[in-house]
This record gives C-alpha cells, structure tokens and sequence, in this order.
C-alpha cells in the first residue's frame, strides 16, 4: 500500500528562519556563467546551472553545499524521477502546487513570497517543485514494489498492546476502488473534457461489482481494483478526499494518468493485528517526527535505489 515515509515539509526542517533571512535581503541579482554538462544519467543531462540551483537549496536548509554534494543529490532525483515516468506513478503538477501552497503556509509566507525568496538565493521555484515532486511520488513506487515493510513481530505486537491497556487500537477499513479517465499525454487539452465526463459518472456509479461493466459503456476508463487499505495507509492526497466522500464515491482527482475518484466499496471498524500493526507504525512515525525530525530511509527504498544506480549509465564529461 502506498504511505509516504518523509514528508516535504520534514524534509524541509531548519528552512524557515533561513527563508524568512532571505525575504529581507535585497533581490541578489545572481548571474550562472554559461552552464555546461557535468554528468549524464541515462541520457539526462545535469548541468552546472543545476548543481549551483541544489547548492543554494542545500544552503537554504543549512546543509553542506559543495559541489560534489549537490551533485549527488541530482544525480541521485534523476534516477528516481527517470524510474517514476518509467512506471507513471508520478504525482500530479495540482498535487506539486497545493504542497508547495501548504509548505509555503505553514512557513508564514504567502506563495508569491516563497517564490520570492527561492528567485532570490538561486533556487528557484522550478528546481523546488521538481524537488517535491521527485519527494511526494517515490515512496509510491516503494511501497508499490515491496508492499508495507517488516511487519512487527508477535513478541512486540503484544508489548505494544500492554502499554495500550491490553487493547488492539481500532481504525477504519476501506475495500476501494479507482476510476481511471485516462488521458494521454499528447492530449492534455482534454483534461477538463474529461473531468466533467468523470464527475457526470459519479452520480451513475453501480456500485463495486459493477464497475466494470460501467466503465466498458464509457470511453478510455479503466477500473483498478485497490482492495483493503486500512486508515494510516491512505495516501495523502486521497485521504481527505476518502473521508470528505459523500456517498460511495470521491470528489475527483486530476494525476498524471488522467481524471480518476476513488469508489468506497464497504468500510467499517477493525482492530485486527494488521490494524493494530499500522496503528502502531503510524504512532511511532508520529513520534520520530516530533522528536528527531525525518526517519531514517527506508531500507527497501536503499535497495531499490540501489538498484536503479547499478543499471544506470552514469557519465561525467
């Protein structure tokens, strides 16, 4: 199931007091001597105007900013946004912009100061939005490929539910189902064509079982059986949508597939060791944000990344 493991704004710690320095500070006026190619992954050229971009975005976050650090990095988001246009799992450009509008809120900063600010010390808001969205979609394809991590072991399970006054915790359960209105890359101009045809279908909706049969009288909607997702597995960008639904339907969603809303097929109460195993996880995740910031990565997103190095074609001119 997908459930993102660092969050661009945990990413983004220790940002703030450097933005709201940089909103002070009259318009630098940076100027980037010609860029020229300093490596090649699979294909995709970074240039030296992208690593001076990530060293100014490394200094925003007070991180180390050398070169080779940057370049790292890039190297490093090529690789991963290379595999997520492979699998089409990216994030919507709607989804990039209402994270960016919260990043931006929750620093005190209006969106256009954030831009502002980002012009200003030589990131950008491009190079920063390909940044969130590289952040947002990769646990995706993780979470995709390996499924939920380690689960807890039955010793720990049941010290857990000690402290818990020998209670398993309660959560929700969602049987779900995803309607797809794909749109084709070549033909973004549909998208609000299509969006209206989604919307039209909702009201029409059969129900689960009939899903298919409904979406064979349409054209290019496909149906996507998603099965048990419990409440702390919900994607964020389909979470408040879920628990909003009025009805056995979403509002609708623009991605980079199409126009899809989410069809609730049954929910109700659990407090099974599967739910209490992620009730857990999701406390614990709660925590080590609140007291030390972003969690460590997740090994399977090690091995995958791993992976993806190992056949890549790495050049460096």
């Amino acid at each position: 199931m997908i459930g993102a493991t660092r969050t661009v704004k945990t990413m983004m710690a220790g940002m703030a007091f450097a933005m709201l320095t940089a909103l002070a500070m009259p318009q630098a006026g940076t100027a980037f001597a010609a860029s020229e190619v300093r490596v090649v992954v699979n294909g995709t050229a970074i240039t030296s105007g992208d690593v001076a971009k990530r060293q100014a975005f490394l200094r925003l976050q007070h991180q180390k900013a050398d070169a080779k650090a940057a370049e790292d990095q890039l190297v490093e988001q090529a690789l991963k946004q290379q595999e997520i246009s492979r699998v089409r799992m990216s994030v919507s450009k709607e989804d990039v912009d209402a994270s960016f509008e919260r990043f931006s809120t929750g620093n005190k900063l209006t969106a256009a100061q954030m831009t502002q600010i980002l012009n200003q010390s030589g990131v950008g808001v491009d190079h920063f939005k390909a940044f969130i969205a590289v952040q947002m979609s990769w646990p995706r394809l993780v979470n995709a490929r390996y499924g939920a991590s380690s689960k807890m072991s039955n010793s720990d399970l049941v010290a857990r539910m000690m402290q818990n006054n020998k209670q398993k915790p309660e959560t929700t359960e969602y049987i779900l189902q995803q309607m797809i209105f794909v749109v084709p890359a070549s033909k973004k101009g549909i998208v609000g064509k299509r969006k209206s045809e989604a919307e039209a279908s909702r009201s029409k909706y059969p129900g689960c079982e009939q899903a298919k049969v409904f979406a064979a009288t349409m054209r290019d909607v496909s149906v996507r059986e998603l099965g048990r997702v419990l409440a702390p597995e919900l994607p964020a960008e389909w979470k408040p949508l879920i628990e909003q639904a009025k009805g056995n339907t979403t509002a609708t969603r623009v991605t980079e597939r199409g126009v899809e809303y989410l069809a609730i097929c049954s929910q109700r109460q659990v407090s099974d060791d599967q739910a209490a195993e992620m009730v857990f996880r999701q406390e614990d995740l709660a925590n080590a944000k609140g007291s030390k910031g972003a969690p460590p990565e997740n090994a399977n997103a090690k091995k995958y990344l791993d992976e993806l190095r190992k056949k890549a074609q790495i050049l460096r001119p």
